[in-house]
């Protein structure tokens, strides 16, 4: 049995102006402010002679080795973003960036933000556009049925409300 493992599918190359303000600040701390510190650290560290049992020189490495490698993803991908500000359409439908509210069976509401894969944080209620219910949002308008495959069956929602970040 082999280790491969065939490459993770990229997501959609969206994001809110937001997302890219985050990233950006991320890559900058992770540069000009952290990366600066642990290089200090390890050349103390490595100043104090053996390095094989040196933990901090050890942990140092390590963590420029992340940092770096960070930094690179963050590079790439900021140079193939493509930031979405505006609705992409008729803003009485759903597209990248809006806010949804959408009704269950129960009659409980949810609201949602629609954003990037490189954004989407379910603790602040954003979800991205590649997940099955940012795609079967997307287009519709108010009072639209959605139903979705979960693992306990099908869930059936009803869009409610469409606003976005300007309203």
């Amino acid at each position: 049995m082999s280790r491969y493992r065939p490459p993770r599918e990229q997501g959609s190359p969206y994001i809110t102006p937001e997302g890219e303000a985050a990233l950006r600040a991320e890559l900058h701390a992770l540069w000009k402010v952290e990366r600066p510190e642990v290089t200090k650290a390890v050349s103390a560290a490595a100043a104090n002679g053996d390095r094989s049992e040196n933990g901090d020189y050890i942990y140092g490495k390590k963590r420029l080795r992340e940092i770096d490698s960070r930094v690179r993803f963050l590079r790439k991908r900021l140079e193939s973003l493509q930031v979405i500000a505006a609705p992409l359409g008729d803003r009485n439908k759903v597209w990248f960036g809006a806010w949804v509210r959408v009704e269950n069976e129960a009659g409980d509401t949810q609201e949602w933000r629609i954003v990037g894969p490189d954004e989407f944080d379910l603790t602040a209620a954003k979800i991205s556009c590649d997940s099955p219910l940012g795609r079967g949002l997307l287009g519709k308008e108010i009072d639209a049925e959605i139903e979705l495959e979960t693992p306990s069956g099908v869930t059936r929602l009803t869009l409610v409300s469409i606003r976005y970040a300007a309203d």
